[in-house]
This record gives structure tokens, sequence and C-alpha cells, in this order.
């Protein structure tokens, strides 16, 4: 599969000068022995030694004060700024990760061990919330494909199933007579999309570890679909042979279908889907831009569904 490589994004739209600067010294040895005293603080990625994929847009990022303080994470309550205000309880070591199913190689693993084996990569990837707005966020991360091959699929697996984990007395969205959703949360992709280049788990946001608002310290990227695709906090991974449930399609499987791919064409049942509001852009009342299909990475995944009618398979 053949891929466009877009031009190399400045070193200003991705972070601030001084922290870019720091980060790519540190990586680079220039700094000398200054290196060595401050190695112990600076980013997992630097220390990992990230490399940035050609995979990535070279549109500017979203500031990380945006990222990291407006977004959806029920778990933590259903307002935008409720996941920063309230995840500060969530303790993310020691974490494990479960790996189970139709696979030869299953097992419950650490999440160090889970993640080192695999070289990390820095991935620019464009956001759509299926609520109309969107970010552009530069994720740390590898490919679920790399996860996939160790734990050999076996022929009888079509599905990848998610769970994130349930910890009420530290996830305050969990507690309470009213719930928005019925937890676990619950995500799934066809195996052929779990399997392809894009599909990243993220451990980490502009060089740092992900926060906890973010769905530290593993969650799912995959950019050609609506946002809450993206499973956050994962525990557990499972191949399995059928379609798995999802959370938002038990809530309304009228308003969230499972395949949740970007489409402007296929309007939200309460609001249209063909323009998004960029965050960071202006407000509520900036202009707004049209929505691109698949989020802009048809190139890439629009044959993983030839012969699909996409307003069906929504």
């Amino acid at each position: 599969m053949l891929f466009r490589r877009p031009s190399d994004i400045a070193p200003s739209e991705i972070t601030p000068k001084h922290i870019f600067l720091n980060r790519r010294q540190i990586m680079a040895g220039a700094i000398g022995s200054a290196a060595a005293i401050m190695l112990p603080a600076v980013s997992h990625a630097a220390s990992l030694q990230v490399t940035k994929s050609p995979l990535s847009t070279d549109e500017p990022a979203t500031s990380l004060d945006d990222i990291t303080s407006y977004n959806n994470f029920y778990e933590f309550g259903t307002d935008k700024s409720d996941p920063k205000a309230n995840s500060g309880t969530l303790k993310t070591k020691p974490w494990t990760v479960k790996v189970d199913g139709l696979v030869d190689k299953p097992g419950d693993y650490q999440l160090e061990d889970f993640i080192k084996p695999y070289a990390l990569e820095e991935r620019v990837y464009r956001m759509r919330c299926v609520e109309g707005w969107s970010m552009v966020i530069p994720w740390d991360g590898f490919p679920l494909a790399e996860v996939l091959k160790q734990v050999a699929p076996q022929s009888a697996a079509k599905y990848v199933a998610f769970e994130t984990l349930v910890r009420p007395a530290e996830m305050s969205g969990q507690r309470g007579f009213l719930q928005a959703l019925d937890w676990p949360y619950r995500e799934g992709l066809r195996l052929d999309e779990a399997m392809h280049p894009l599909t990243i788990l993220a451990t980490g946001i502009y060089g740092e570890p992900i926060p906890n608002q973010n769905g530290a310290p593993l969650r799912l990227v995959v950019p050609w679909k609506y946002g809450f695709k993206g499973i956050k906090s994962i525990v557990r991974i499972s191949l399995v042979d059928k379609q798995p449930q999802t959370s938002w399609n038990m809530q309304n499987a009228r308003e969230y279908g499972f395949y949740s791919n970007v489409n402007p064409a296929v309007d939200h049942p309460r609001w249209s889907q063909a323009t998004e509001r960029r965050i960071g852009e202006g407000g509520i009342f900036a202009k707004r831009r049209p929505t691109l299909p698949f989020n802009g990475y048809g190139d890439q995944v629009a044959s993983l569904y030839s012969g699909m009618d996409l307003r069906t398979y929504y």
C-alpha cells in the first residue's frame, strides 16, 4: 500500500520553540554532559528516541492546553472540563493489559513489558469528534498491528474488542445513581482496520506521557474514525470472531454505528457532519471548515470499505 509523504512540519507548529529545541537537543546529544543531568527529567519521548512518522499530517497542531482541557472521557464526567478536573485520582502504576480470545499467545502484561518491544513514533493526526469539532494531535505511539502480530491471531479472529478500566473509586463518572454509559467502556474494530498502518496505540502527547484526562496510560487512535472510537485507558484487548458490542452503539444504535468512519455526507440525526469547528481557532464563532471524507485519510483507508454502502454501514 502506498502512502503520500507530507512535507515536514515546522517545529513552531508542533511545540513551543523552547520545548521543541530542548527535546531535540537532548535526543541528538547536542548538549553534551548536560544531557546526563537533564535526562531523568525529560519527556518519555526523548528518552525512548521517538521518531517522526511519514504518515503525519502537515497541519499545525492544536495547543497542549486545548488538547488536555477540552475532551470527552465520561468515566470522569460529561462536561468537557470534567476529565481534567476529576482525573487526578486515577492511578496508572502499576497497569496491566490483558490480551486474550482467539490468539495463540494470550497473556497479562505489565504496561512496561507490553510497550517495550516496540519503537515509538510521533504521529501528528487529525482528530474529528462526532460532535462536530476537531483537533490536530501529536501522538507518540506504535502500530497496533505490531502487537497483534506478536500475539498471533487465529484464523477465526475477525474483530478486535477493547475495554477500558473500571475503577469507580478513582473514576467519579462510574459512581452514583445515574450513569452515562454501561461500564466498562467498550470499543471494537474489524481485524483489517486494526492491522492498518494508521491505527496506533498511543502512550504520549507532545512528547510527554498521556495525561490521565486523555486516556493514560494507553489509548487507541484510529484517525479516520470519529474520536469516540479511540478508547482510553485500555486494560483488555480481545480477538473475537463476531462483531463486538461497543458502548455508544449500545447506548443509541441509531446515532452511533459500529464503523463510525468520518463521513460529511452522513449527518448525525441531530446535526450536520458536513463541517467542523477546529478547537483553538477563534472559539464557537470561528469559521467552520469542510469535513473531509475519512477525515482526510481516504487515500489510505477507503479500500477497506470497497463495495460497502457507507450510508448504511455508518
